[in-house]
């Protein structure tokens, strides 16, 4: 199997937990993501420290608490089924996410110093990127427009037959304002769930060059290269997004042999 494929347990753990990535298990310096699957009442627990927290409910609802306050999130039945509901907490915070009945819940993670003030994230306006076989429905999360230390996160509707994060684009380079460097997730959900997704990462000298098969539940990294993604007839995807890097900011450069198709 692919060191960029990281699929999910068979089962949840005790509090949840059903994946985990850390910066050290990525083998990189910032991006951390781990998916819940909680019951009602069922709680996880987790400490900050000198990190910032944006929970992202996948589907269901969920209870946020902290010492910033107790919030009740979510409501959407599937990742389909319109804008997400989101929290951000700045580093420092101990917080407990609790399923108010079946959630599925994301951590996204970055270092932070100070961080942001914790709040819950309204949706922000649905963005619909490219055309014909390419275009693909963006919902907007913690992007650089709402403020954070370091994270950035959105999640992505690609339909059955089309192509997304197309023309193949990466963010590897520290050379703003041309490009930044943000080390990347990408957390897939198929719908039927039997199905499945493909997704390449590669760079322009080879060095790096890998297609993976994606199943419900994979989560595919992407620490350099070019990277786009390919949802097969029949099978819409999902995937949500986080980055994190020195600067924050989303400046990509598309693959020049493919940047012909925006023109």
């Amino acid at each position: 199997m692919s060191d960029l494929l990281v699929r999910p347990s068979a089962q949840p753990a005790e509090d949840g937990t059903l994946l985990t990535i850390t910066p050290e298990s990525a083998g990189w310096g910032h991006v951390g993501f781990e998916v819940l699957f909680l019951d009602a009442g069922r709680t996880a627990r987790r400490v900050a420290e000198e990190r910032e927290l944006c929970v992202v409910v996948v589907e269901g609802r969920c209870v946020v608490r902290s010492s910033h306050g107790e919030w009740e999130i979510g409501g959407r039945a599937d990742p389909w089924a319109g804008p997400p509901a989101a929290a951000y907490l700045p580093p420092g915070t101990d917080v407990e996410v609790e399923g108010a009945g079946v959630a599925e819940v994301a951590l996204c993670w970055a270092p932070a110093d100070g961080g942001a003030p914790a709040r819950v994230l309204e949706p922000g306006a649905v963005e619909v990127r490219g055309v014909g076989n390419y275009e693909r429905r963006i919902h907007n999360i913690l992007m650089g427009d709402k403020p954070a230390d370091s994270l950035l996160v959105t999640e992505v509707i690609t339909p059955a037959g089309h192509w997304s994060s197309y023309p193949p684009h990466k963010h590897d380079r520290d050379a703003m304002p041309d490009e930044s460097f943000l080390e990347e997730t990408y957390y897939h959900r198929v719908a039927p769930a039997h199905g499945f997704g493909m997704q390449r990462v590669y760079t322009a000298d080879g060095g790096l060059d890998e297609s993976v098969a994606v199943r419900d539940r994979d989560t595919v990294l992407v620490p350099r290269g070019y990277h786009t993604v390919s949802a097969p007839p029949g099978y819409d995807l999902y995937y949500l997004n986080v980055m994190a890097g020195p600067t924050r900011a989303w400046a990509i450069a598309n693959d020049p042999d493919h940047e012909w198709m925006l023109r």
